[in-house]
């Protein structure tokens, strides 16, 4: 099989998807907004602070023979951003450099190269969710396969699980923007499932959640993610039961998507027995519940990728109660350099943690649990070092090469089966 692949931004998962296929020989083309290779132009002008978002979108020098790329929206996008300008929601009088725009511009200039990649021997399609459909349209047209990866829970379930939020959490509604998307935008996450011929997913609790789709979907197969490199830094676990808090880390955007309100609730017992650091953007500033949150904790809105890894070797333990999650890759990270972490069964925690060796699994929802684990790791003190070892032993078993030549080859085995 040759395969053309698409994405819009091209994140760590898709990295390592594109050096498997290559590796594999599976791959013909790959098609992103905005790539920059190490020496070349673009690459020199993401040295200056004002283009440094060009440097998130580097690809290594084995990329290039493949790459195919359409910027021009993209880049309307970022320098909209800005300037201030904000999107209106998807639909007939979206802005034209808003994300949907840019979505859609991408999606039609990726379906229109596929008369092309067609003569060229390409016989699949690899895509993304919300960035395939008028390109899986255009592949059914030349008899290609559509191979679809959707890294977020079915949007269906995520409704019926984040409404019981309204009634527990009420004065945290606002944060929940993914209650919000348009029949269009659902419309068209619908087709894209329907016409996928194979799916794939990185997390059993994403593959769970597409047994509430209204129809039959194609094969499902679950790939987890892989860790980041594991940290060079000597960690050293420092004893708390000499009158030092424990220190608690989340990272990820303030939403109660996050399970964040359970966060703030379930530290409330132990007073300066806990320290609690918060990363991440409000996802709104009309949320007096989070506004008064945050001003009792150690709140950062923003730090690079370096700074949070070494605030997670910092931290005792990550906390990442998310109700609704595709995978969680801040999991990995935090795992990666010996932080163990406490998770729920709605994210990669069902496929990469061991309860209680390498970290913790807790009910979703649910303070309690949050709470428990927390008086848990106080009594046994000891608990950290020992799961944090287990951590990084499991990082290393699964780097993010060993993620891209397992979803090669069951690329690679489609042709076959």
């Amino acid at each position: 099989m040759k395969i053309l692949t698409s994405h819009l931004t091209g994140n760590a998962n898709v990295k390592a998807a594109i050096d498997g296929f290559i590796k594999a020989g599976l791959l013909s083309e790959f098609h992103v907004t905005i790539a920059s290779i190490p020496g070349s132009l673009l690459d020199q002008l993401g040295a200056f602070s004002t283009f440094s978002e060009i440097r998130r979108r580097r690809f290594e020098p084995n990329v290039k023979p493949f790459l195919h790329t359409w910027p021009l929206f993209e880049f309307g996008r970022l320098l909209s951003q800005k300037f201030g300008v904000k999107s209106r929601p998807f639909g007939k009088n979206t802005p034209i450099f808003s994300i949907d725009k840019v979505v859609q511009n991408f999606d039609r200039h990726v379906a229109n190269s596929l008369k092309s990649a067609s003569k060229n021997g390409v016989t699949g399609v690899y895509g993304f969710e919300d960035t395939t459909g008028q390109t899986f349209k255009q592949a059914k047209n030349f008899g290609m396969e559509c191979l679809y990866d959707l890294p977020i829970g079915y949007w269906r379930t995520a409704r019926k699980l984040l409404d019981a939020e309204r009634n527990r959490w009420p004065d945290w509604v606002s944060t929940m923007h993914g209650l919000r998307d348009s029949d269009e935008k659902l419309f068209n996450k619908e087709e894209e499932l329907r016409m996928a011929d194979r799916i794939f997913v990185a997390s059993t609790f994403t593959s769970n959640t597409l047994k509430d789709f209204p129809g039959i979907l194609a094969p499902v197969e679950v790939i987890p993610y892989g860790f980041p490199p594991v940290s060079n830094e000597k960690r050293i676990y420092q004893p708390f039961n000499n009158g030092r808090p424990l220190k608690l880390l989340f990272v990820g955007g303030l939403s109660q998507r996050k399970g964040i309100a359970d966060i703030f609730e379930a530290v409330k017992p132990f007073g300066q027995k806990v320290e609690l650091t918060i990363v991440g953007r409000k996802t709104t500033e009309d949320c007096k519940a989070l506004n008064d949150a945050l001003k009792r904790h150690r709140w950062i809105p923003s730090l690079s990728h370096s700074e949070i890894l070494k605030l997670m070797r910092e931290s005792d333990v990550f906390v990442f109660p998310s109700l609704f999650e595709g995978f969680g890759l801040v999991i990995t990270e935090a795992m990666s350099q010996g932080t163990p972490v406490i998770t729920t069964e709605r994210t990669a925690g069902l496929d990469i943690i061991d309860h209680g060796v390498n970290g913790w699994l807790i009910e979703a929802g649910s303070t309690t649990a949050i709470r428990e684990s927390i008086e848990n790791i106080l009594l046994k003190p000891d608990s950290i070092k020992e799961a944090g070892i287990a951590a990084m032993a499991k990082a290393e078993e699964r780097s993010w090469e060993i993620y891209g030549n397992k979803l090669a080859a069951a690329v690679g085995m489609i042709n076959r089966s």
